[in-house]
């Protein structure tokens, strides 16, 4: 059974930095591609960024410089370092996998989801 959990969301100030992680288990992150999407209030969930398998990567452009995904293979982990925090970043933030090995910015191409983890940053 694949499941993932999200961790390392908070309050943050504008300007401030945090870093998720998303912990998988029963898939192993290092031939999936795996992702990370936002749903803000009242907002359909939007694209973050994706890993493909080969590490290759890319984000959406309202985080492009700013947001950066891993992959720890060790630990059976995708993290997002979040930087430059603004308040329209506040959102839920949800981890993703594919059963492919190629990274996607289209959300019914993931067919695991995380519960998610609140992410608030105050102006």
């Amino acid at each position: 059974q694949v499941q993932l959990v999200e961790s390392g969301g908070g309050l943050v100030q504008g300007g401030g930095s945090l870093r998720l992680s998303c912990a998988a288990s029963g898939l192993p992150v290092s031939n999936r591609a795996m992702g990370w999407f936002r749903q803000a209030p009242g907002k359909e969930r939007e694209f973050v960024a994706t890993i493909s398998s080969n590490g290759g990567t890319y984000s959406g452009d309202s985080v492009k410089g700013r947001f950066t995904i891993s992959r720890d293979n060790t630990e059976n982990t995708v993290s997002l370092q979040m930087n430059s925090l603004k308040p329209e970043d506040t959102a839920v933030y949800y981890c993703a996998a594919r059963t492919t090995f190629w990274g996607s910015s289209i959300r019914r191409d993931y067919d695991y989801w995380g519960q998610g983890t609140q992410v608030t940053v105050s102006s």
